[in-house]
C-alpha cells in the first residue's frame, strides 16, 4: 500500500480538481491522500514528480484503480477501471459550466413547447372546449348563497342563445356586476365543457363575461323538497300542451324560492338597477306579470304560488300557471287599488311595481321595438324592458343600421352582442322564439 500527500488548494486552483473543487472550501481539508491499492505506479514513485501528469497517465493504463481520500472529512471516492481524470484549465471549466447551463435551459424550453403543444391537440380533438377553471369549479349553492343572482332558464335543448338571448343576459351582467347571473340550460349536461366556440359564437360570447355562469337545468333535481316534485313525477311531458312555457314556469318558482334573486325572461333587457328585493312586476294596472320577479330565499309567496301550481294545474289554458297564477296569488295576499301615476304599490313586505317599470310598451304595441327609433321614449321610469318576444310571430329581427328601437338598445346595453351577433339587413337576426320569452 502506497499513499502520497498533495496540497489539495494548488490542485484546484490550477484546474486540475475539475467537478470536486466545485464544492465549498470549507468543507475540503488542507491536504489529500492517494492512495494505491499495489505497487507505487512508476510515474509516481519520485516524490517530486507533477501530479496531474503522472496521475493521467496513470489512470489512462487497463487496470488502474486507484482511491482519493480526504484526510480531515474522512470523504472516499473511488475512481473504477476505465475511468479518466483529465486536466481541466480554469477557463475550460468555464466553458464546460456555461454549456451545461445552456443545455439545461434549452431543455426548459423544449419541454415548455411541448406541453404548450400537447394542450393545443388535446382542445382541437375535442368538440367541446373547458370551461375555464374558475367556473367550471363553481358551486351552484356557494355562487346564489346571498341570494342576489341574477336568473335566466332555457327549458328547450337549444345550447345556441339567439342575439336577443344575448343581449339580455349581457345587459344583465353590465347593469349588476357584482351580482352572478346565472343561464339554467335543459340543453347542457355538464358544467365542465362548453360548446366550442365556432359552432355556438353566442354562447362563447357569454361565457367569458366574468360574472355570467352556466348551469344544468335538472327539474327533477330542483324540484326536489318543494311541492312541485309530486307534480313532476306523475306527468308525461311529451303529451303536455305548453310544455316548455309551462316547465319554465315551475323551474322559476322552485330557483327563486331556493336560492332568490332576480329572475328575467330572456328577451327583458336590464338598463338599470332593481332597488327591491321582493317584487313582482305589473303588466297592467291588475294584471302580474311573471317575466321579472324577484325575491330572498324561502319567501312564503312562493311557497304558496308552488301550491297553487299543483292544486290548479291546467296545461290547456295559456299563462295559467304564469302570470296568471302570480295574478291569483296576488289577490290573496293582498288588496291593491289602481296605480297613481308612477308609483309602486306596496302589500306587507311586497312590491307590485308599477307597469312602466318593465312594460312601458305593452304587448298589443309589441312592434314599436322594431319601428324607427322615437326619441321621445326615454324610459326613464325603466329598470328594463321586457320585449314580448312571444308575440312576434312574424319573425322581426334586429337589424344593424336600421336605427329601430331594438337596434339601439342593443347597441347601447348590450356592446359585445351588438359588436359581433347583430348582422346586418342580409344577416340573421333573433326571431327565434324562446321558451323564457313570454
Amino acid at each position: 500500500m502506497h499513499r502520497l500527500r498533495y496540497d489539495w488548494r494548488t490542485l484546484r486552483n490550477e484546474g486540475w480538481l475539475y467537478g470536486v473543487n466545485k464544492a465549498p472550501w470549507k468543507y475540503w481539508p488542507d491536504a489529500l491522500l492517494i492512495e494505491f491499492p499495489g505497487a507505487l505506479p512508476e510515474t509516481l514513485r519520485t516524490k517530486d514528480a507533477p501530479f496531474p501528469e503522472a496521475l493521467e497517465t496513470e489512470v489512462r493504463q487497463p487496470g488502474a484503480n486507484f482511491r482519493k481520500i480526504s484526510t480531515i472529512a474522512h470523504v472516499l471516492m473511488l475512481f473504477m477501471p476505465g475511468a479518466l481524470w483529465a486536466p481541466q484549465k480554469a477557463g475550460q471549466e468555464r466553458d464546460v459550466d456555461m454549456l451545461k447551463e445552456l443545455q439545461l435551459f434549452l431543455l426548459g424550453i423544449l419541454l415548455l413547447v411541448c406541453v404548450f403543444f400537447y394542450q393545443l391537440n388535446v382542445k382541437s380533438s375535442c368538440l367541446f372546449s373547458c370551461l375555464p377553471p374558475q367556473k367550471s369549479q363553481q358551486d351552484l349553492g356557494a355562487l346564489l348563497a346571498h341570494g342576489r343572482g341574477i336568473v335566466f332558464i332555457e327549458t328547450s335543448e337549444r345550447m345556441e342563445p339567439t342575439p336577443l338571448v344575448s343581449c339580455a343576459v349581457e345587459s344583465a351582467a353590465k347593469i349588476y356586476p357584482g351580482q352572478p347571473v346565472v343561464f339554467f340550460m335543459k340543453g347542457l349536461y355538464d358544467t365542465t365543457w362548453l360548446p366550442s366556440n365556432s359552432t355556438y359564437p353566442g354562447f362563447s360570447l357569454l361565457s367569458a363575461i366574468d360574472n355570467v355562469f352556466f348551469f344544468p337545468l335538472d327539474m327533477k333535481r330542483l324540484f326536489e323538497d318543494t311541492p312541485l316534485l309530486s307534480w313532476y313525477i306523475r306527468i308525461n311531458a311529451s303529451v303536455e300542451s305548453n310544455w316548455l312555457h309551462v316547465s319554465s314556469d315551475a323551474s322559476r318558482l322552485a330557483i327563486i324560492w331556493k336560492y332568490g334573486g332576480i329572475y328575467m325572461d330572456t328577451d327583458v333587457i336590464s338598463i338599470r338597477p332593481i332597488p327591491e328585493e321582493n317584487f313582482l312586476a305589473a303588466q297592467s294596472s291588475q294584471y302580474s306579470s311573471n317575466g321579472v320577479f324577484g325575491f330572498l330565499p324561502h319567501h312564503p309567496f312562493l311557497w304558496e304560488c308552488m301550491e297553487n301550481f299543483v292544486e290548479h294545474y291546467n296545461s290547456e289554458i295559456w299563462g295559467n300557471q304564469g302570470p296568471s297564477l302570480m295574478t291569483r296569488m296576488l289577490r290573496l295576499w293582498c288588496r291593491l287599488g289602481d296605480f297613481q301615476e308612477v308609483s309602486d304599490l306596496r302589500c306587507l313586505n311586497l312590491s307590485f311595481l308599477h307597469p312602466q317599470r318593465f312594460y312601458p310598451i305593452s304587448y298589443p304595441e309589441w312592434r314599436r321595438y322594431y319601428e324607427v327609433w322615437d326619441k321621445d321614449l326615454s324610459f326613464n321610469d325603466s329598470y328594463a324592458l321586457h320585449l314580448w318576444n312571444y308575440m312576434n310571430k312574424e319573425g322581426r329581427t334586429v337589424v344593424r343600421g336600421s336605427n329601430t328601437l331594438v337596434e339601439n338598445l342593443c347597441r347601447k346595453h348590450c356592446p359585445r352582442t351588438y359588436r359581433d351577433l347583430i348582422q346586418g339587413p342580409k344577416g340573421s337576426g333573433t326571431g327565434t322564439l324562446s321558451a323564457g320569452n313570454k
